[in-house]
């Protein structure tokens, strides 16, 4: 039997957390450079600032700011902490998983989603009235909504299972 707490003998616990930090630097490098690029490039900055729908682009920048960098480093660090803070295992590392991977899929394609339907209103902006942009993005940020909620989701299965690691904590020690 190992005197290791479990935190420090389960590789898949370590895996998924060191995971989480992985993606967290991947978006943020994917962040800073988008945010640059509408910085820096006055045509880009145009297109964004001043189409119709093209703020859509920032909205992706953002969410891959927020729910990819921010987002995944605080749940890096919280998974790492508060099983240490409470002395106890983390409730449930299927849920870490879960939580990881519909995380990252809900994001990905909210980002998509943000993008293609700011490119589509755009570059249709000049060409149609805003209703019929209108018509033209709807399906794409409806598609979007639902990755949305893929996020949502996720965030709801990580804040359970931090709950459920903390419960009870007082008594178990």
């Amino acid at each position: 039997m190992s005197n290791l707490a479990p935190w420090e003998s389960d590789q898949q616990y370590t895996k998924y957390i060191l995971w989480f930090v992985y993606c967290c630097i991947i978006y943020s490098i994917i962040g800073f450079s988008w945010g640059a690029l509408m910085g820096g490039i006055a045509d880009f900055r145009h297109f964004v600032d001043h189409r119709l729908h093209g703020n859509l682009i920032v909205r992706a920048h953002t969410h891959i700011n927020l729910l990819g960098w921010v987002e995944m480093a605080i749940f890096a660090a919280l998974y790492y902490i508060i099983p240490r803070l409470v002395r106890s295992p983390i409730y449930s590392m299927s849920l870490v998983k879960v939580h990881f991977w519909t995380h990252n899929v809900g994001l990905i394609g909210m980002v998509i989603l943000f993008t293609t339907a700011g490119i589509i209103g755009g570059m249709n902006s000049p060409y149609a009235t805003p209703a019929e942009v209108e018509v033209m993005v709807k399906p794409w940020l409806a598609a979007m909504g639902m990755f949305g909620t893929l996020v949502l989701i996720a965030n709801m299965i990580w804040a359970y299972n931090l709950f459920r690691t903390c419960a009870g904590w007082s008594k178990s020690k």
